[in-house]
């Protein structure tokens, strides 16, 4: 019997304890998600491509795990797409879709993964909340982008119960440094009935 993961996720407390839940559930991630209805990718990616319809500018997706999030990015039109992620078994699924240009390890103690500017897309899909990424996340990639760059990403209802994940986009909202471009609540998991919002992000 194939072992389940999506229910433990949400309870992982640090990151070297998610990139070992990861690292395990990585030949099983494709199937079970997608047995449970995960859309979000082709949400972000079809919002994202609504607001910067060019196919060659570069993407960086942030947190690719086994590369479902890249291939809803190519099939939206995207043409040049880089991963990140920490586990090298998430990876290994994502190489074998080839869908991208470069499959980049993360080191979850580097805080600085990112070149600055290097990328005037990057995605976070999946990423940034709750048993996975913690808000900081968000500035990391907000500060990593150039002026007008755009990001996007997902918060699903787990994350939306943790108001310090959205207070953390308001604050990059508030001053003015970051203009909310697009936000919509959808379907994430339709087979667990969880949704979750969808942003378009650019930065000032």
């Amino acid at each position: 019997m194939t072992e389940k993961f999506l229910d433990d996720v949400y309870n992982l407390k640090s990151a070297d304890e998610t990139r070992a839940l990861y690292d395990r559930w990585a030949t099983s991630y494709d199937s079970e998600v997608g047995d449970n209805g995960y859309v979000t990718p082709g949400r972000v990616a079809q919002a994202l491509w609504a607001r910067t319809p060019t196919s060659d500018a570069p993407v960086l997706d942030y947190g690719c795990g086994t590369g479902l999030s890249g291939l809803a990015l190519r099939l939206a039109g995207f043409k040049v797409i880089d991963g990140m992620d920490p586990s090298p078994e998430m990876l290994e699924g994502a190489r074998a879709k080839d869908v991208y240009r470069d499959l980049i390890e993360i080191d979850i103690h580097d805080s600085h993964p990112v070149p600055q500017d290097a990328y005037r897309i990057i995605t976070a899909i999946g990423v940034i909340g709750a048993g996975a990424a913690p808000p900081e996340t968000l500035d990391l990639l907000m500060r990593a982008l150039p002026s007008q760059g755009y990001l996007a990403f997902s918060f699903n209802d787990h994350t939306l119960a943790d108001r310090g994940y959205e207070m953390r986009l308001n604050d990059w909202l508030d001053c003015g440094s970051a203009h909310l471009l697009s936000k919509d609540y959808g379907p994430h998991l339709t087979g667990k009935d969880m949704n979750s919002n969808v942003y378009v992000v650019q930065k000032a």
